[in-house]
């Protein structure tokens, strides 16, 4: 059992702590008011970064000494939403949330994970048709062993997983967010997944 702290109460931060209590951990949400979120990460092995990607940089940057040592796992994409409230570009094109979130939290170690697809997903992994595939960017590999733990829990298995190696990869599968709104335009808001086959 892994005490953890889901940052973010919205659909991807709810789905993510239901399933991880269903799995025998013990969860805290904190939404976004700041005394509750340093509170819920002072007390937690491991946080989650489900807050709007657009404002995470900032809100977790007032948490340096909170995360101090913690794993973090970062699933938010930072992004300017266009007029139809879907994503329309990168707000770190060049380099990514991960990456930056990695540089403003030295002691911190940054994992990122579980954002390639749309949010039930997440936790539904097997209700595709096809296997979806999940990647790891991070610095640590302790670290992603840890959270290679998590997402067996959350329903993925092994095979399905890909470490892709540093933190700096992580500008990779963020990039990926800017399928997401022609996909939705051509075949609605049905999950999916990013799956690489070999």
């Amino acid at each position: 059992m892994t005490t953890i702290a889901v940052l973010g109460n919205g659909r991807v931060g709810g789905g993510l702590a239901t399933a991880l209590l269903r799995a025998g951990h013990e969860v805290t949400v904190a939404d976004r008011t700041p005394g509750v979120a340093a509170d819920a990460a002072r007390g937690a092995q491991l946080v989650i970064n489900a807050t709007p990607g657009a404002g995470s940089l900032e809100r977790l940057t007032a948490l340096r000494e909170e995360l101090r040592g913690k794993i973090l796992v970062d699933v938010s994409n930072a992004t300017v939403d266009g007029p139809d409230g879907l994503p329309a570009e990168l707000i770190h094109p060049g380099s990514s949330l991960a990456e930056q979130l990695q540089e403003a939290l030295p002691d911190t170690r940054v994992v990122k994970t579980l954002n390639t697809m749309l949010f039930p997903v997440m936790t539904a992994a097997s209700a595709l048709a096809q296997s979806p595939t999940v990647f790891l960017s991070g610095e640590d590999p302790e670290a992603k062993q840890v959270v290679r733990g998590l997402l067996a829990d959350l329903g993925w298995q092994q095979e399905w997983m890909t470490d892709l190696g540093g933190i700096e990869s992580a500008r990779a599968t963020e990039a990926a967010i800017l399928f997401v709104p022609h996909v939705i335009r051509a075949s609605g808001f049905a999950p999916f997944a990013i799956s690489i086959t070999h």
